[in-house]
């Protein structure tokens, strides 16, 4: 078998979870760099990883550029894709700088893993919690159609970075001492705009036009293009929980035709990289704790809108730095190798 060289660029969270599922997936790896802004040594699972500066040079003889995206890491894929690439290396971006261009494909391999072949150099990987929802509802698109989407996604700290998942762990431990009143009265080191233990908000990202947030727009205008279903009507509110990881959602959709609830089950019971997990009169439906570590999507509490034949709701649930991130951007590379598809920039 080929082997790949591969630069993970990123040693946060996400690049972190990247180094994991590569190794956990056996991706063929001839050699792995880890690149950040600054050199140290991290430990992953037992294994230390060098971690080197990064620079353009970095990249000579790299195939696969999996770029994180990272708190930390900003900017990152705006500074050095273009050099990884006219270095021969094949970027593949968890940011959100180059989702919505054009020119390059935005990809979840269960839904659009075609769009691989259209790239020029540079792959996009979606927003996480976009990603969750379409390898969840497009098995039904394809079968009779969605017209609208309405969702409300409940997403853990982990979505934030590690600066969030901290102030959780902090805040939790200060209440659990003292009260709410002691979280008062002590420093808490924040990177989110409200209080994250015990409580939620409906905030994640900037607020845009029409006082949706952009985290919002991108469940719009993501799916548009993942799904190349432009004319579906989505809305959606972004709400940030005290979770360590694993995102929810709430999900109504409005199909074009009738759909029962229990022909929802059989599509997706055969859909690729989902569980079906809904049996809710035996309390068995997706949580997040229960899907932490893991790479498919769940889906449970599927029923019918009781006042519309076309409507449904589903409940879906997904870890966010693996499907969400890291391991949707490796099974991109694993597209990038296949043989069917070109693992070349500009091939």
């Amino acid at each position: 078998m080929k082997k790949y060289n591969v630069a993970v660029i990123g040693a946060g969270v996400v690049g972190i979870e990247m180094l994991r599922v590569l190794k956990q997936r056996n991706f063929p790896v001839n050699t792995l760099k880890v690149f950040a802004r600054s050199a140290r040594d991290i430990n992953v699972d037992g294994q230390v990883y060098a971690v080197e500066p990064i620079t353009p040079d970095g990249f000579n003889g790299m195939d696969i550029a999996l770029f994180a995206g990272t708190e930390g890491e900003k900017g990152a894929a705006v500074t050095y894709a273009a050099e990884a690439v006219k270095r021969g290396a094949v970027v593949i971006d968890n940011g959100a700088d180059f989702r919505m261009d054009p020119k390059v494909p935005l990809v979840v391999p269960e839904v659009n893993a075609a769009d691989v072949k259209k790239h020029k150099g540079i792959i996009a990987n979606p927003n996480c919690s976009t990603i969750q929802m379409v390898v969840a509802l497009n098995p039904i698109h394809k079968k009779v159609g969605i017209k609208k989407i309405i969702v409300t996604t409940l997403q853990a700290a982990s979505g934030a970075g590690k600066g969030a998942v901290e102030q959780l762990k902090e805040e939790s431990s200060l209440i659990a001492q003292g009260g709410f009143e002691n979280i008062q009265v002590n420093a808490v080191n924040k990177s989110m705009p409200q209080q994250l233990a015990y409580n939620c908000f409906p905030h994640i990202g900037s607020f845009v036009e029409g006082d949706y947030t952009n985290e919002e727009w991108k469940l719009v205008k993501e799916t548009h293009k993942i799904m190349h279903a432009p004319k579906i009507k989505i809305s959606a509110t972004t709400v940030r929980v005290p979770v360590r990881t694993g995102h929810s959602e709430s999900v109504y959709i409005e199909t074009v035709k009738p759909l029962t609830a229990e022909q929802a089950r059989k599509i997706l019971a055969k859909a690729p990289g989902v569980v079906l997990m809904d049996d809710p009169k035996n309390n068995l439906y997706p949580m997040p704790k229960d899907v932490e570590g893991k790479d498919q999507t769940f889906i449970g509490r599927i029923r019918q809108d009781a006042f519309n034949k076309k409507g449904l709701w589903l409940w879906v649930v997904a870890d966010n730095l693996r499907k969400g991130a890291a391991t949707n951007a490796v099974q991109i590379a694993e597209c990038l190798i296949s043989g069917v598809i070109p693992a070349k920039a500009g091939i």
